[in-house]
């Protein structure tokens, strides 16, 4: 005591007191009245496993439990987890479960995806509205975004990767790279059918030959184009090291989408756009 200041004094055994139980057990105290007893008298000495370590988060006590999941998708592993512990775990009152790591991380980017998403295919659409002047031909783009995504879900079937936030950006990729190759398409098909409308030319077999001259113009570009992506591509789908796996899944899309949207794109435009035209032709439009 000093004035009205109070310090407590704490008192350490030696070691080799402490380590023993048998020997804290017999260690004498003195009660109040004066009884002399021993520390086992008045308490229960043992040893049992406890945390390792005490962590507040939110300012209250908090345990974690960490979990590895391996050969499962994280989201239905963890509503699989969810189900368990609400079935099976009677919470103390005061007591909560929360998921967090990467589950949590996934849950944000989902829901920010829910709202990125419609708003980028939005504004997407509006600047091809922009570029063609045309609601059909804008909207026969946005229709063949999900038959040009079909090579990278089937290639994440067949190398077994499940669909996370980093396959998400991939298929964000292989839109945007499937959106252009079919721009430039039906921007080359439309160059060649005014040609021909310049020159009076509008019978059926004037419109299949336009067709047919503005996708020949665009293989061999577009070829070129799709070696270059797959040359940058592959080497990242055999790479290892840190952060190999997460690059391996935005790869993974684009590698598959590399086969279905260039085939999309030569084939399935040009059919569509000739049906589009063949059909305004007969009500009068050009």
């Amino acid at each position: 005591m000093e004035g009205l200041q109070r310090f407590p004094i704490n008192m350490r055994y030696p070691r080799e007191i402490r380590d023993s139980l048998e020997k804290l057990r017999v260690l004498p105290i003195v009660s109040e009245s004066g009884q002399r007893l021993v520390l086992s008298d008045v308490a229960d000495i043992r040893i049992t496993d406890g945390p390792p370590m005490l962590r507040s988060e939110n300012a209250r006590l908090s345990g974690w439990v960490y979990v590895d999941i391996r050969g499962r998708d994280l989201r239905s592993a963890v509503q699989d987890m969810q189900k368990a512990v609400a079935e099976k775990v009677a919470l103390p009152a005061g007591y909560s479960v929360s998921w967090s790591g990467q589950f949590e991380f996934l849950e944000r980017a989902t829901a920010k995806l829910k709202v990125v998403v419609p708003f980028t295919l939005l504004i997407i659409f509006v600047l091809l509205y922009l570029t063609f002047k045309r609601f059909d031909e804008a909207l026969l783009i946005m229709a063949t975004l999900p038959f040009a995504l079909v090579g990278g879900i089937w290639l994440l079937y067949l190398l077994g990767y499940n669909l996370s936030v980093a396959g998400a950006v991939g298929f964000i990729a292989l839109a945007g790279v499937s959106a252009e190759f079919g721009v430039i398409m039906l921007l080359y098909l439309k160059h060649a059918w005014d040609e021909r409308l310049a020159q009076g030319k509008a019978s059926t077999e004037d419109l299949l030959d336009a067709i047919r001259e503005g996708a020949v113009l665009r293989v061999r570009p577009k070829a070129m184009t799709v070696a270059v992506i797959l040359a940058g591509l592959f080497p990242i789908m055999w790479g290892s090291g840190t952060g190999s796996e997460v690059m391996q899944r935005i790869a993974a899309p684009m590698v598959g989408g590399m086969i279905t949207a260039p085939l999309l794109s030569m084939f399935v435009v040009p059919a569509v756009y000739f049906l589009m035209r063949r059909r305004q032709r007969t009500r009068g439009y050009p």
